[in-house]
């Protein structure tokens, strides 16, 4: 079991540049971050209007708001688990940022709200309905931050902590869909629902990949399913996501004509997770680990990749 020195921090009078750029690599790394928003921004919306046949694109406004609202999106959810986790933090990781002084939960609660403001701003931009669903999301959101009023019976049941969290994923997911087929009029199309069950596994196979830890590496007062479900356990959970979240995409995929060309990505995203998988578990070293997230990054965005932008090129 690991236990980590807490870096050395500037004071809060240091250069607040300097500060937010060492959260941000920490925390919330933009270079990472913003490419997952822009490959889901242009696969929602390219999914969106292939399944429905559209005659054109969405506006070219329309593609840079659903980005930048996935992206902050994304930063709100850190925000709002900095604050979710704050005694957590303090108390078993002294190493991170706002335990050990490099930034404050108030300046980060002032991100989280200009976030907001900026997400309804792009929303009404493009179409006063999507604020409706665009407060469904925060409404989930807000749930997850208040840890559905039962924080301790989650926290102690890994299962049910990760099924009544990552479904935001599909809710947010399909929202940024909405930026296609709200303003140009149409209907949700039943396919969306295949769309969002694949945001859905991704987010499950991301956060346990991120959550299988080399013995070395676990840390007292950390749950991760490599503690909490065994080394086997764990690799099996994440193997049975990556299934699940393929099986979804191929529903997805068959209903823009995409079947054949996912089954050959969904093929081999499946062969490369049983590889790392077993290597993995003959060999449960920090190098291993750390492989299983990553390739867990590279399956998300090669699907979301799959699912819209490829279909753009078969389709032209």
């Amino acid at each position: 079991m690991v236990t980590r020195e807490p870096a050395a921090v500037p004071p809060l009078e240091a250069d607040t540049a300097s500060r937010w750029w060492t959260y941000q690599r920490e925390r919330f790394p933009l270079a990472a971050m913003g490419t997952l928003a822009c490959v889901l921004a242009c696969s929602a919306l390219a999914f969106s209007a292939l399944v429905r046949d559209a005659d054109a694109l969405p506006a070219a406004w329309n593609a840079f708001a659903v980005a930048a609202s996935a992206l902050l999106l994304f930063a709100q959810m850190r925000v709002l688990d900095e604050f979710k986790d704050a005694d957590d933090d303090r108390a078993f990781r002294p190493y991170r940022p706002v335990p050990r002084g490099l930034v404050t939960l108030g300046e980060l609660g002032w991100i989280g709200a200009s976030a907001a403001i900026a997400q309804l701003a792009l929303a009404l931009s493009v179409d006063a309905r999507l604020a409706w669903l665009l407060a469904g999301v925060w409404a989930y959101l807000g749930l997850m931050a208040a840890e559905f009023f039962a924080a301790d019976w989650l926290k102690a049941r890994p299962l049910a902590y990760l099924a009544s969290h990552v479904p935001v994923s599909g809710g947010i997911a399909f929202y940024l869909t909405a930026f296609d087929w709200l303003p140009a009029g149409a209907d949700a199309h039943p396919a969306l629902a295949w769309w969002a069950a694949c945001a859905v596994g991704a987010a499950t196979l991301l956060e346990i990949g991120r959550k299988i830890r080399a013995p070395v590496d676990e840390e007292r007062g950390v749950v991760t399913y490599t503690a909490a479900w065994g080394r086997d356990g764990a690799i099996v959970a994440w193997l049975a996501a990556g299934a699940a979240t393929l099986v979804a995409g191929w529903l997805a995929a068959r209903a823009i004509g995409l079947a054949g060309p996912f089954a050959a990505l969904a093929a081999t995203l499946a062969i490369l997770a049983a590889l790392s998988g077993t290597r993995y578990l003959s060999r449960p070293v920090r190098a291993r680990a750390r492989q299983i997230e990553t390739l867990s990054g590279i399956a998300t965005l090669a699907l979301y990749a799959g699912l819209g932008p490829l279909g753009l090129v078969v389709a032209s």
